[in-house]
């Protein structure tokens, strides 16, 4: 049996994955990035926690067919160089060559949130279609698509940013500078931030009591259990956060119509709460003239292991 390497580069971990033929993960390692230092460095600790997760596995690296990496940032799956990565500090950065050359395996190199919605086609809730768009609901809003089994990155491989599309012109300022992003009233850092606000102006809320009375221990979950509780205030923080997080699906669904939009972050274990209202919204305002024949919506599967999964087969896509 042959295996693949699949590794999701993060800004605070690096994670190692051994795949084998039928996706499943056999072995994994991490290491800690340690930021900041030079991507020599950096992929001195890759290439070691590649041999630890080989060891773990008892497999060679004569029986590893590839390399795959999933990086934050831009990258160019055609040459394997990381365009820019603040996360990283990389910019022009060859990560080919450099892990390359240090395991003496092809190496594939792309977009963390690309390989992690191409884990998802392969053996998770997009199992079985070739129209897929991922959006990832975390400290920002990732996104990646599928077109006919392939992933979509635009011809400078900078697409699929589908967090910084505008839902609301000129409202919350986004971190990449712009005003009313999706990932400004989307993302989990969002509904923390809505979450506080409405907290500050109702200090009667339960929501205090769910935080042991600091509002510094507000999670994506507080709103949504004072909403369990009978809050008000969290009531309407929940129903605010799925109306912005609903409009900007819709314009997915319109940009795209893909076989299945597929939802992932913490804020998703909130299942039926957070789906059955989204998708009311989704039916309601979106462009399709058949109904049988609708974008379906459901959470991803693979959690972390995505980003493993799909790394490991990018080079089926070369």
């Amino acid at each position: 049996m042959k295996y693949n390497i699949g590794i999701d580069l993060g800004g605070t971990n690096i994670k190692v994955g051994v795949v084998d033929e039928e996706y499943n993960i056999v072995s994994k390692a991490t290491a800690k990035t340690a930021l900041p230092r030079p991507a020599e460095e950096i992929s001195d600790t890759i290439a070691e926690t590649v041999w630890a997760a080989l060891n773990e596995a008892k497999v060679t690296i004569d029986e590893v067919n590839s390399i795959g990496i999933g990086t934050p940032g831009t990258a160019s799956r055609n040459t394997g160089v990381v365009l820019y990565s603040c996360n990283l500090g990389f910019k022009n950065t060859d990560l080919r060559k450099l892990v390359g050359s240090r395991l003496g395996k092809d190496v594939y190199v792309e977009n963390d949130a690309n390989a992690a919605a191409f884990g998802e086609v392969l053996a998770g809730a997009g199992k079985g279609y070739k129209d897929v768009v991922v959006v990832t609901l975390g400290t920002g809003v990732g996104g990646g698509i599928i077109i006919d089994g392939k992933i979509y990155t635009g011809f400078n491989f900078c697409g699929a940013e589908l967090g910084h599309t505008v839902i609301h012109y000129g409202g919350r300022k986004c971190g990449c500078g712009r005003l009313g992003c999706f990932e400004a009233y989307s993302s989990a850092t969002a509904l923390i931030n809505m979450t506080k606000e409405a907290m500050e102006a109702d200090k009667s809320s339960k929501m205090w009591e769910l935080c042991s009375g600091d509002i510094n221990n507000v999670d994506g979950k507080t709103a949504f259990d004072g909403w369990r509780a009978g809050d008000k205030s969290a009531s309407e923080v929940v129903d605010m956060y799925i109306s912005y997080l609903g409009c900007g699906l819709t314009n997915i669904v319109n940009t795209f119509q893909p076989e299945v939009l597929l939802i992932g972050g913490g804020i998703c274990k909130e299942g039926e709460n957070l789906t059955k209202p989204l998708e009311k919204i989704i039916a309601q305002d979106s462009y399709c003239v058949d109904p049988e024949r609708s974008t379906k919506l459901d959470i991803a599967q693979l959690g972390n292991d995505a980003g493993i999964i799909g790394a490991a087969y990018l080079y089926t896509l070369a």
